[in-house]
């Protein structure tokens, strides 16, 4: 199908199903599928950005081949959020790939009463005080994880901030 004028390079619009995808970001977010396929990748979007959503007991694996599939190549992980959404926890991982300049969202979920996942700290070590924020804050356990001890709050700190059940106006510090 031939791009109108007023469209421009790399803009056209790459799959029906998801409309705000420039062709290049549906090219990455099909490559992302079949780099992906043993895992039952689940294709959608983040804002303008592609996404893929994966089992969480498969993170570690899933994200080791993002990064060394010559396809992906996801040298670098620019963040990674840990989101609330009372019937379970969200990890959202934020991937940068220098060459070609493009990013990726891999997304995990997990239980709010056993949030449980591999770490990707064996991938990238730039998770390390990522993971220990989200075990901070939301009380995710990364299996594997070298160090999990508080970063952000002290050691007797009870109960978890960053969830939405947490008691802000009820709570006092001693």
């Amino acid at each position: 199908m031939p791009r109108s004028v007023a469209e421009p390079a790399g803009q056209a619009q790459a799959d029906p199903g998801f409309p705000g995808l420039a062709t290049q970001q549906g090219e990455l977010l099909a490559a992302a599928q079949e780099v992906l396929r043993e895992f039952d990748p689940q294709p959608g979007m983040l804002g303008d950005l592609p996404q893929i959503t994966v089992d969480a007991a498969e993170v570690d694996r899933a994200c080791r081949l993002i990064k060394n599939d010559p396809r992906l190549g996801f040298a670098q992980l620019l963040c990674l959020s840990c989101v609330d959404y009372s019937e379970h926890l969200e990890l959202v991982y934020f991937l940068h790939s220098l060459s070609p300049e493009r990013l990726l969202c891999v997304k995990a979920r997990v239980s709010c009463d056993d949030p449980l996942l591999p770490s990707v700290t064996g991938v990238w070590r730039a998770a390390e005080w990522y993971e220990r924020e989200a075990h901070d804050l939301f009380g995710v356990v990364f299996e594997g994880h070298p160090d999990l001890s508080p970063l952000l709050l002290y050691e007797e700190f009870e109960g978890y901030p960053g969830r939405k059940e947490f008691p802000f106006h009820d709570y006092k510090e001693y």
